[in-house]
């Protein structure tokens, strides 16, 4: 039997004990998750915090609460990864009150534990140069376009859900999305 690949399968060997497979969730969720986090996050937030801090924050909890995940369909693991985002995002912004509040020193986020061959230096670069440019070509766009992009490729919501999480008809979100998508590819040069 080869390495599981879906995260399906991925979830079920780390929910029985394998840690190594969390490895394998890592590397297939890091980057979508840091766009969703450095929206997440706000101005305020972005200046002080980094989405990487708050990515290994995420991914940390992760890890420790995995047990508790329950697989229900296509896109339920980056749902739930998702929701555990927006949990740190608050921890870090009531951290932050509390923190201006004592005019102390921010303490640093606890590391997600990541296996050796994907701390490479030039891994880390290449990983952060890559999600920069996607950052960058989603602040070009509009931000009903970067919104509709986020909802639809990032967190994988279907046209109805996006509809519903928009405010619009289904036909209204998925022009929308359509429109967004080509937009997002004409500032990538088609790619």
């Amino acid at each position: 039997m080869g390495v599981p690949t879906s995260s399906f399968d991925l979830v079920e060997k780390v929910q029985g004990g394998d840690r190594e497979a969390f490895s394998g969730l890592f590397r297939k969720y890091s980057r979508r998750l840091a766009v969703l986090i450095h929206y997440k996050l706000g101005e305020e937030l972005r200046g002080s915090r980094e989405v990487d801090d708050i990515l290994q924050e995420t991914l940390l909890r992760a890890f420790r609460d995995i047990g508790q995940f329950h697989y229900r369909a296509p896109g339920s693991f980056l749902s739930w990864l998702s929701s555990i985002a927006d949990h740190a995002i608050v921890d870090a912004a009531r951290y932050e009150g509390r923190e201006r509040r004592r005019a102390a020193e921010l303490e640093p986020l606890s590391q997600v534990p990541e296996p050796a061959d994907t701390k490479t230096p030039s891994r880390l670069l290449a990983q952060k140069e890559d999600v920069a440019r996607l950052l960058e070509r989603l602040d070009a766009l509009p931000a009903d376009y970067r919104q509709a992009i986020l909802l639809a490729k990032i967190e994988g919501l279907s046209t109805a859900e996006l509809a519903e999480r928009m405010g619009k008809s289904r036909e209204a979100a998925a022009l929308l999305l359509h429109r967004a998508v080509k937009r997002f590819r004409e500032l990538t040069g088609g790619a």
